[in-house]
């Protein structure tokens, strides 16, 4: 049984979400707004922004979800960010986030969700190495960017450039090669030949 939430017909999906009834597709959608708010609080503290596994894990739900799914439970962690739940970095929540220094950041997480998911049914999965990397680098680039305008429009372009993007760039870069390792091992278990 599918429904508008699952992942296209695709070659790789671990959790069998395309077969799945909407229940199980929505306590998916409740463990991982968890998987997230459990993220958030992994972080190195930093001004104006820390650098946290958000990231990871907001394009792991994508890989793994789907783009639909995955960008569905990035929008409710951060309605229960919204309604004021302690989901977010440094365990914080409501509205203030969401004007201030991290908002681009905000704006971009279901769209870089819904672009892994979207590779990923392309094929850009753990079953082809490169590609998964380059997907996952790619929806964190752009979060980069998206973050990184609205805090140049905060504070000018170098100083955003200076504190919103180049400390997150090897970041980006070292959680993409996790999140691509990670769907290998996934893409091993499946027992399907590896695709580099």
């Amino acid at each position: 049984m599918t429904t508008i939430l699952a992942p296209a017909a695709r070659g790789f999906d671990p959790l069998g979400i395309s077969g799945r009834s909407l229940p199980f597709q929505a306590a998916l959608l409740l463990f991982g707004t968890g998987v997230l708010a459990l993220a958030s609080q992994i972080s190195v503290p930093m001004v104006p922004v820390p650098i946290t596994m958000q990231t990871f894990a907001i394009t792991m739900i994508g890989a793994l979800y789907g783009w639909r799914l995955g960008a569905l439970t990035v929008f409710a962690w951060l309605g229960e960010a919204m309604l004021g739940l302690p989901v977010l970095a440094n365990a914080s929540g409501g509205i203030a986030p969401f004007v201030g220094p991290t908002a681009g950041y905000l704006v971009a997480f279901p769209i870089i969700a819904a672009l892994a998911g979207y590779l990923a049914e392309k094929g850009w999965t753990g079953q082809r190495v490169i590609k998964s990397f380059l997907a996952h680098l790619s929806a964190n680039i752009l979060c980069l960017a998206i973050g990184g305008a609205w805090l140049s429009w905060l504070i000018g372009l170098e100083k955003g450039l200076a504190f919103g993007v180049t400390p997150f760039i090897l970041g980006a870069v070292i959680k993409s090669a996790l999140a691509a390792a990670l769907l290998v091992a996934l893409a091993r278990r499946t027992a399907r030949p590896l695709d580099l």
